[in-house]
């Protein structure tokens, strides 16, 4: 078993970090999906444990560092940290709530300590946060070896993309949730 802290093995390929398909057909990030991260920072990290126990944990610290490499800054994620030493393999999905859209990357964690020269070269890509980059315990780099969009079943049912932003932005900033979420739900996914 690995501590905490020591150095993560990194896959080789995609299936020696438990997934199928050709690393060497890598999707980049599209301007749409760095766009994304920009805008939303929130993304949603799938871990799986030494044990094979799957972990979902929301980070609002991404940043994205170049057209394959995505990092975010760990400060409240010792589950998360835990797991990518032991499984290097991570998913990550970013939503825009209001577009209903976004794309999940998969690719190959590596965790820098604080004392590390990697963390150090990168902490300043957090400097937005303020106080809060001072926080940061460890900055995850994930080498991105798949990336796809994912969008609302509506947009298959003929949805316009600005009605759906109309309609989830009247239901995320009203105060009466409840008449304003059933309007036409069959296309309003």
């Amino acid at each position: 078993m690995m501590a905490v802290g020591s150095p993560v093995r990194p896959c080789r390929s995609a299936a020696a970090c438990g997934f199928s398909g050709d690393p060497k057909g890598l999707t980049m990030l599209t301007q749409d999906m760095k766009d994304t991260v920009h805008k939303q920072r929130l993304g949603f990290v799938a871990t799986v444990s030494e044990t094979g126990e799957p972990n979902l944990s929301p980070k609002g610290t991404f940043v994205v560092v170049d057209d394959r490499t995505l990092a975010f800054g760990a400060i409240r994620s010792p589950g998360t940290i835990t797991n990518l030493h032991h499984r290097p393999g991570i998913e990550v999905n970013f939503v825009d709530p209001i577009r209903r859209k976004g794309f999940r990357a998969r690719g190959t964690a590596t965790v820098h300590a604080r004392d590390t020269d990697v963390y150090r070269l990168h902490r300043a890509r957090f400097d937005g946060w303020g106080s809060l980059a001072d926080r940061i315990g460890h900055i995850v780099l994930i080498d991105i070896f798949d990336a796809a969009p994912l969008t609302s079943p509506a947009y298959d049912d003929g949805a316009k993309e600005a009605d759906l932003q109309a309609h989830w932005s009247a239901i995320l900033m009203s105060d009466d949730f409840g008449s304003t979420a059933m309007t036409n739900p069959a296309t309003m996914v």
